[in-house]
């Protein structure tokens, strides 16, 4: 009954000894870089009114919040971001102050999904410039967040930046619905490819749509400013470009040039960022450490308008991945890819892309074989397994079915349709049933949980869901359910077991994924991978 007093919380932990005094070294370097540029320490609540957050329009999710009530009934948060209460701060104690360079070094605190990996007490080093806008205040960001993580990871790392009005004014431009525009955003920030596409085909008549088809694929060097500039035709488009290179300039001499990238299709929490916005990512490290941005419309939610820029950054993931036995020197890329039928398929297709598989298809007891005429090492596993290895970067591509994808939580992005394992996701009754023939609550049985909640819950239906590991077809047989939701191939095995098929929630196939972190650091290796992928799609059609 006592098994909890000697255990830490879920997404916490301990750190002894030389794993704190790594982790305070780490600290230290940043804060000596903080102070060089003339910034002064500030220290903030561990606790906060939840409205704070949810009123100035905080990208977070209210799910990643960690709440507790005060006596009075109160909802506050464990400080879940450190940009908002500084704000706070600048805002009313700090108002007239004038420009104000403000770091600082605290934990925020978010929940993470149980036996993710993931931590809830996150240590985090940033800085938030305060009161300066415009070109030379975000090129002071940027020199930072540079001699940031150049001060602990010598030359292995680089910054990423993009431009929320970028995405912003090119959308203006589609004759389409805010929600279809979410829709894109979404696609694009996950470079999710293949379904940008398709879901661009509707608007192929107009000018925009192509700029946006081509938004994710614009990362990398400064070449991607000149390219982007050829296909997009707004005028704020154009000036934000414009304000990229310039800022690339003011790097370049500074020379800081080799350190800085492009990531056009860097769109995300756009309402949030007004202007520039870059990551920051470290070898070694499976997403990236360091995220910050423009945010000018942030401090007039508190009665005083004023333009702001900054960033943070993980401190705990920088530590980890700058670990002798953590730091990743391989120069082979690793791909997941789900044991059975879709292994069978994908070797396939590696062998139609000019892939020597035999090690693959002969294993033996080995779950990982190499590809004896490509830089590439093939992982066997079980299909969460697989999104798993890949969102934790220990591999830099996957294979799994999107059943899998839609199923789990993860980070990552989704690139490719390979267009095998195709089979969908069918709500099934028994046969004579109505499933929406009345007002009564409905019950159905799923392997598939999380998608058959979500789907129900779009269509406005109260709808209990039951969990069953094996033949779900047992359920509504055994008058444990109303129905079921599962993957139907065919549908043999329903029919022979009275069951009819009612409704279509998801067309199913295998999907190539990537880690957000390996897309950026190995990506011509990783492009090159896609490529043959598409030229194989391509040849089959």
């Amino acid at each position: 009954m006592f098994s909890n007093n000697i255990t830490t919380p879920e997404g916490t932990r301990d750190r002894l000894f030389n794993e704190s005094r790594a982790l305070r070294k780490t600290e230290a370097a940043f804060i000596g870089v903080f102070q060089e540029y003339g910034y002064s320490e500030i220290i903030t609540p561990e606790v906060e009114y939840y409205n704070m957050f949810v009123q100035t329009g905080n990208p977070l999710p209210e799910d990643s919040m960690v709440k507790i009530t005060d006596k009075s009934g109160r909802i506050l948060v464990m400080r879940p971001d450190n940009t908002t209460p500084i704000a706070r701060v600048a805002a009313t104690r700090l108002k007239g102050v004038g420009v104000q360079r403000l770091y600082y070094n605290q934990t925020v605190f978010r929940s993470s999904s149980a036996h993710h990996g993931a931590e809830s007490e996150i240590p985090q080093c940033g800085v938030e410039l305060i009161g300066a806008g415009g070109l030379e205040a975000d090129a002071e960001m940027l020199e930072l967040a540079v001699k940031s993580l150049g001060s602990v990871a010598g030359d292995s790392f680089h910054i990423e930046i993009g431009h929320a009005g970028l995405f912003r004014a090119v959308a203006e431009e589609l004759d389409a619905s805010e929600r279809s525009i979410e829709r894109i955003r979404r696609y694009i920030e996950r470079k999710k490819f293949a379904a940008l596409n398709d879901y661009l085909a509707k608007y192929e008549d107009q000018t925009a749509a192509v700029a946006l088809g081509r938004l994710s694929h614009l990362f990398g060097g400064v070449e991607v400013l000149d390219e982007a500039d050829k296909i997009v035709t707004a005028p704020k488009a154009k000036d934000a470009l414009r304000y990229l290179h310039k800022l690339y300039e003011i790097l370049s001499q500074k020379g800081l040039g080799e350190f800085i990238h492009f990531d056009l299709g860097m769109v995300n929490q756009i309402d949030y960022y007004t202007g520039v916005v870059f990551r920051g990512y470290v070898k070694g490290a499976a997403a990236s450490v360091l995220s910050g941005g423009r945010y000018d419309n942030l401090l007039g939610c508190f009665g005083a308008d004023a333009p702001a820029t900054g960033f943070a950054i993980n401190t705990s993931d920088v530590e980890q991945c700058l670990k002798a036995d953590n730091k990743s020197d391989r120069n082979r890329l690793r791909i997941a890819i789900t044991k059975g039928r879709l292994l069978d398929k994908s070797v396939d297709m590696m062998e139609k892309m000019g892939l020597d598989c035999e090690e693959v298809r002969n294993p033996g007891r080995k779950l990982i074989a190499g590809i004896n005429n490509y830089d590439l090492d093939v992982v066997m596993s079980k299909a969460p397994d697989v999104i798993t290895y890949v969102e934790h970067g220990v591999c830099d591509m996957g294979i799994v079915g999107k059943d899998t994808i839609l199923e789990g939580d993860g980070s990552f992005y989704e690139v490719l349709n390979l267009g095998f394992g195709k089979c969908r996701f069918m709500l099934a009754v028994k046969e004579g049933f109505d499933f929406y023939g009345s007002y009564k609550s409905r019950t159905v049985a799923s392997k598939y949980p999380n998608v058959a909640k979500r789907y129900f819950a779009e269509k406005g239906m109260d709808v209990s869901v039951i969990k069953i590991e094996g033949s779900v077809e047992l359920a509504p047989i055994l008058n444990l359910t109303d129905g079921i939701v599962d993957i139907v191939e065919t549908g043999s095995t329903l029919k022979a077991n009275g069951l009819v098929q009612v409704e279509k929630l998801h067309d199913v196939s295998a999907r190539l994924i990537v880690n957000t972190a390996s897309m950026k650091l190995y990506k011509e290796q990783i492009l090159d991978f896609i490529q043959r992928c598409e030229d194989v799609i391509n040849a089959g059609n």
